[in-house]
C-alpha cells in the first residue's frame, strides 16, 4: 500500500504522522519505506538524525533533468535507518530548486515508476511539502491513498475541501486508483467544543474521519530531539498508543 501524507496547510504534523505510522508498521515486521519529498527534510532528519544519506531524492530527480539515457535503479536511492524493516528515500534541500525544472520537463510520473520498481515494500509512506506542487502531484499520482492530517481549524477545513476536490481531479485525470483514505485529527483537544463540532459536521458531510484522534504532548518534541519514533523512545506513552490505534485503522 502506497499512501501520501498531505495537507496544504503547514504545521499539522505531516512528518510526525508519516514517520510514526511507518515505524509502527515496521515494528510489526512489515517491510516499510518512507519517501521524503519535502525539501525541509524533517522526516529524513527524524529517522537519520545528523547522518547524511549516501544518496537522496535530489540525485534521483537530477538524473532526469539532463541527458542520462540509463538512469540508476530506484534501489540506489534507498537508505537504511537504525530501525529494523524501515528504509528511507531521503530528502535534500536541492529539491526546492528542482521542482520548476521537473515540471517544465513533464517528469511527473518518475516517482510512480520508481515505486513500481520497489515492489518489495508492503507499506510506503510519502511525506510531502505543504503546497500543491510538482512533488505533491507526483506523490498523489504514485499512491493508492491519501491520508490527511487535520487540526480542526477553520482554515484547515477550507484546505480540506480543496484537497478533496484535487484528489477527485487527480483520480479522474491521472490515477484512477487514488482515494482519500481518511482524515487524521491531530493536536486534538478533547475538552474543547469546536473540534467536536467540526468533526461531527465533517462526518455528516460524508468526509471519512479516522476514529482515533491524536492528542498533543511534549513527548512528541522529545521524540524529534532524540530522532526516535515514539514506538522506540516512548513505547508505553498514551500518544504512542493512539498512533498504534490509528495504524490499526489503516488499509492493508
Amino acid at each position: 500500500m502506497k499512501r501520501v501524507i498531505f495537507n496544504q496547510k503547514g504545521g499539522v504534523g505531516k512528518s510526525s504522522i508519516a514517520v510514526n505510522l511507518a515505524a509502527i508498521r515496521a515494528a510489526q515486521g512489515r517491510r516499510v519505506l518512507v519517501v521524503d519529498l519535502d525539501p525541509q527534510a524533517n522526516a529524513s532528519h527524524y529517522l537519520l538524525g545528523d547522518l547524511q544519506a549516501d544518496h537522496h531524492l535530489g540525485e534521483f530527480f537530477e538524473q532526469f533533468l539532463g541527458f542520462n539515457l540509463l538512469p540508476w535503479p530506484a534501489k540506489r536511492f534507498v537508505v537504511s535507518t537504525h530501525f529494523p524493516h524501515l528504509n528511507l528515500m531521503a530528502s535534500h534541500p536541492v529539491l526546492a530548486d528542482q521542482h520548476h525544472r521537473l515540471e517544465v520537463k513533464h517528469k511527473i510520473y518518475k516517482l510512480r515508476d520508481a515505486l513500481k520498481e520497489l515492489d518489495e515494500y508492503e507499506d510506503v509512506f510519502i511525506d510531502t511539502p505543504p503546497a500543491f506542487n510538482f512533488f505533491t502531484l507526483s506523490a498523489l499520482i504514485a499512491a493508492d491513498t491519501c491520508l490527511v492530517p487535520f487540526d480542526c481549524d477553520r482554515f484547515s477545513r477550507q484546505a480540506l475541501y480543496n484537497l478533496i476536490q484535487a484528489i477527485q481531479e487527480i483520480n479522474a485525470d491521472h490515477n484512477p486508483k487514488l482515494r482519500l483514505e481518511g482524515v487524521a485529527v491531530n493536536q486534538y483537544r478533547a475538552r474543547a467544543n469546536l473540534p467536536k463540532q467540526m468533526i461531527r459536521e465533517l462526518k455528516e458531510e460524508g468526509v471519512p474521519i479516522f476514529k482515533t484522534c491524536l492528542s498533543s504532548s511534549v513527548v512528541m518534541q522529545e521524540s524529534h530531539e532524540r530522532c526516535q519514533p515514539l514506538i522506540h523512545c516512548a513505547p508505553n506513552h498514551k500518544l504512542t498508543s493512539l498512533f498504534q490505534q490509528l495504524a490499526d485503522e489503516l488499509s492493508d
